[in-house]
């Protein structure tokens, strides 16, 4: 443990773990599995308490009864259950010698998803168990032969169910983080989930209607309803014995063009109208923070001149790259999380064009926002988590703790009223027209990735939202022929997915159609306005990139930009020679001016180590003036290759003392200070010679 800690300290995070028996069952027990150095002392802290007061068979059974084991199980004896099908007080020594290796790692020893690992790792506990003499010769032999669990009937338990187990596991992860495993399986928690087995059924139909073969990809659905944000269905993967990776939880995929609606949001956060007017061309090129950012319309589209309704409803790549621009990504990234994106995200300028990832489940919570007129449904209990939970209740199924939906206003009703309104205009007459369901008025949104690779559909009615993945799940592979020998767009499988399953949820659900609320007539107006250091300003007149778009009210933002006449970007040239710092500036075009500081000893001479200004815009040709290092007592010379008595010459015009390491007939190939930085008079110099160098 100490080791582990040190190890821990000096490399300024968690690279050991050194945890006991008794530490890991307080880790699960009593702590979060956060790995920073305090929680691993406040969980030996907590140890060290517990193995004073319980006796050692007490804390391993605790353990025992705790710790996880795979494929939903939680202790030893629900894992015997699960993949035995009796009592672990039954358990042959083969049975518990496999379920020893598995709390290690349950992924890596999982005898489901990966059987000849975990043999290999039973078989490693049971030749344990006989060199130490708990096995016979006979029981050990017999033991290496035993048969492991067929995958295809290793069941769940009782509480999870056969028909939603994804959502099951999903449930219970949710418990498990927020109660912590003890309370979760040992408090007696009886739980009333938000899932509707028809509308589950229904999903799985909607599916296997669409897909041709399960040779090619795979969906995932996810379904919520919009007014309690309570997730109705959920379908994670095609078998559940096979794979227990849940592709709408965990599979976090780029969702390419569904993202664009968050840039919208962003924009009308900005105050900025749809009617703004962009130009889409086949390629744009977008000065990403001083990088050039390259994009390319899908199909080498340009449509020209296109207000951003148009450009929503057809998906265009060029006009919501520049839009990305000028909202800031950074902005777009905390438009997406406070809709409901819970995966970390990246402020990078792609990211309006889905580049980052998001699961099924997310999408589906974010669009529900929107269809929610802007709020953001939480519960009660669990707080920024999708809604999976409706209430714990007592043993006769009444509630005691209500999972109540928390609403929490994260874009403005009118906003809300405009996403709608324009994403209605996708399935209408954009890339989702195979989403249309008649008599009733539906949003949404394709997504396709670069070369095919994932495929989506979201969308809502005002009172149900679903959002479809389609791809495959194991890697990224490119769906080109996939849909009837045509690649598989947003608006192909996923799209008659949603379609298929959303048709029978409402009739299921008896809910009548029902329409958006209109959003409300605002005057707009033009406005030129820059982006400047990731916030909008308007145009002094002067500004470089500057944009014309259509603000509500005419307004636009208050600050005003401080562009200059003839602007450039002020490079980082600390670290460069001066040679290429004077060739950088001048390629801006801007004028270098040389200043310089006394040095100290060591420091590399005839390199930029400070500039002014260091960074933002000029004008050309402006001055912008480096600090060079200059030494008051000379640079140490190159003495590499020389004799001694050279060296010493050379070294002895700057009062330097030599001490010789090696041969002192050969020649120097090594010296301990490099040359051309600063000297000082009496710094030694180590020099190492060998015999039989040349220079």
């Amino acid at each position: 443990m100490a080791r582990a800690l040190w190890a821990d300290v000096s490399n300024r995070g968690t690279v050991q773990g050194g945890s006991t028996i008794t530490q890991q069952f307080v880790k699960t027990a009593y702590l979060t599995s956060q790995k920073t150095v305090g929680r691993k002392l406040i969980e030996a802290a907590l140890a060290w308490q517990l193995e004073q007061r319980w006796k050692k068979d007490r804390i391993l059974t605790a353990y025992l009864n705790t710790v996880y084991f795979g494929n939903g199980a939680y202790g030893v004896e629900q894992a015997s259950r699960i993949y035995f099908h009796h009592s672990a007080r039954v358990m042959k020594p083969a049975e518990a010698a496999l379920l020893a290796g598995i709390p290690e790692d349950p992924s890596l020893w999982d005898p489901v998803a990966h059987p000849k690992a975990a043999r290999s790792r039973r078989n490693l506990v049971l030749r344990q168990l006989y060199a130490q003499g708990y096995l016979t010769q006979s029981q050990f032999v017999n033991s290496l032969v035993y048969p492991m669990p067929d995958p295809t009937k290793v069941t769940l338990p009782s509480t999870q169910g056969v028909a939603a187990p994804y959502f099951a596991n999903y449930v219970k992860d949710q418990l498990v983080k927020h109660y912590g495993p003890s309370k979760a399986f040992g408090g007696g928690l009886r739980v009333k989930t938000t899932l509707d087995t028809r509308l589950q059924q229904t999903a799985r139909d909607a599916i296997k209607s669409v897909l041709p073969t399960d040779s090619g990809p795979t969906a995932a659905l996810v379904a919520i309803d919009v007014r309690t944000g309570g997730v109705l269905a959920m379908v994670g993967g095609e078998n559940y014995h096979k794979s227990q990776f849940n592709l709408a939880t965990q599979g976090e995929r780029q969702p390419g063009s569904a993202f664009k609606p968050f840039v919208l949001a962003t924009a009308l956060k900005e105050n900025i109208s749809p009617s703004s007017i962009l130009t889409s061309s086949k390629q744009v090129t977008i000065n990403a923070d001083g990088r050039l950012w390259q994009v390319n319309n899908y199909e080498g589209e340009a449509l020209g001149p296109i207000d951003l309704g148009k450009a929503i409803a057809v998906s265009d790549n060029s006009v919501f790259s520049q839009l990305t621009a000028l909202v800031g990504p950074r902005n777009v990234k905390n438009t997406a999380h406070d809709l409901g994106i819970t995966t970390p995200l990246q402020g990078y300028f792609a990211i309006g064009l889905g580049a980052e990832p998001a699961t099924p489940l997310e999408m589906a919570r974010a669009y529900g926002s929107f269809a929610d007129g802007g709020k953001r449904i939480d519960g009660s209990i669990f707080g920024d988590q999708p809604r999976v939970v409706d209430c714990l209740t007592d043993t006769k199924g009444r509630c005691v703790q209500d999972n109540r939906a928390v609403e929490k206003q994260v874009l403005s009703s009118d906003r809300a009223a405009v996403i709608n309104a324009l994403l209605q205009g996708v399935v209408q007459g954009g890339t989702g027209t195979a989403a249309a369901i008649p008599g009733r008025e539906v949003a949404g949104k394709t997504g396709t990735t670069e070369n095919y690779g994932d495929a989506w559909f979201v969308g809502y009615t005002p009172q149900l939202v679903a959002a479809v993945w389609v791809g495959y799940p194991d890697k990224l592979i490119p769906m080109t022929t996939e849909f009837h020998g045509h690649p598989v767009a947003g608006g192909t499988f996923p799209a008659l997915i949603w379609k298929a399953f959303m048709t029978k949820a409402l009739d299921q659900l008896k809910l009548p159609p029902e329409n958006f609320d209109a959003p409300p007539p605002l005057y707009a107006a033009p406005v030129t306005v820059v982006n400047r250091g990731g916030a909008l300003e308007r145009d002094d007149g002067v500004c470089k990139n500057s944009y014309q778009l259509a603000f509500y009210g005419g307004t636009g933002p208050s600050r005003v930009a401080t562009c200059k006449p003839n602007e450039v970007e002020i490079p980082d040239v600390v670290g460069r020679s001066l040679t290429s710092a004077k060739a950088r500036l001048h390629g801006q075009p801007l004028t270098p001016a040389v200043v310089y500081k006394p040095a100290k000893t060591g420091d590399r001479l005839g390199y930029v180590v400070g500039q002014f200004p260091r960074k933002g815009t000029a004008s050309a040709y402006d001055t912008i003036t480096l600090i060079l290092p200059k030494s008051l007592h000379g640079a140490i010379p190159r003495v590499l290759g020389l004799r001694l008595a050279g060296a010493r010459r050379k070294l002895a015009r700057l009062h330097l003392k030599v001490k010789v390491d090696g041969d002192p007939q050969g020649r120097v190939v090594a010296q301990s200070r490099p040359p051309h930085t600063a000297s000082a008079p009496g710094l030694q110099l180590v020099l190492t010679l060998k015999r039989g160098t040349a220079g």
